[in-house]
């Protein structure tokens, strides 16, 4: 049985509105020899962000696996699988932001990140616990859910701010 868990759409709509607010009047205020650059650009680089936020997490009876775009590849998010028979504790570690990540650990040593940014997570973690019998209920998103509403609704404020000083 395989199931999919995509990109919370939280996290999605933060950073593609973000890049959406810090670059959209690049194209109306550059000057016209470089308007069209300007918004090829534009255009790539919200191909590109819409691209690295659709990485996502699969999981099977044998393994679990985390697959990245090609984009992200290109940046050095690799994709990865790991069995889970293989995959002997899960071990945190404090980001400098004071925040905690967690890391699959696995029989050689080897670290996987644990994806805390998927939608259905604690499906995520249910499954992690009937495949490999570790517990993850100290297992939460990576940041709260309210700082991705935040950064989406200042973004789309931005937006908004934009477009209406543009018109005037």
């Amino acid at each position: 049985m395989i199931k999919k868990f995509k990109t919370l759409f939280f996290v999605k709509s933060s950073l593609i509105s973000l890049y959406l607010a810090l670059t959209l009047p690049i194209p109306f205020t550059t000057s016209v020899e470089l308007k069209a650059i300007s918004i090829i650009l534009f255009v790539l680089g919200l191909f590109l962000i819409i691209n690295i936020t659709s990485d996502y997490v699969e999981t099977s009876n044998e393994k679990i696996f985390y697959k990245t775009t090609f984009f992200s590849n290109l940046i050095g998010y690799k994709s990865w699988e790991v069995s889970w028979k293989d995959i002997k504790l899960v071990n945190s570690s404090v980001t400098s932001q004071g925040s905690k990540v967690y890391y699959f650990i696995t029989s050689k040593d080897q670290k996987f990140l644990v994806p805390q940014r998927v939608e259905n997570l604690e499906e995520l973690f249910s499954l992690i616990l009937e495949r490999t019998g570790i517990k993850t209920e100290e297992i939460s998103y990576i940041s709260p859910m309210w700082t991705y509403k935040i950064l989406t609704l200042l973004s789309i404020l931005m937006i908004i701010g934009e477009i209406i000083s543009f018109s005037f």
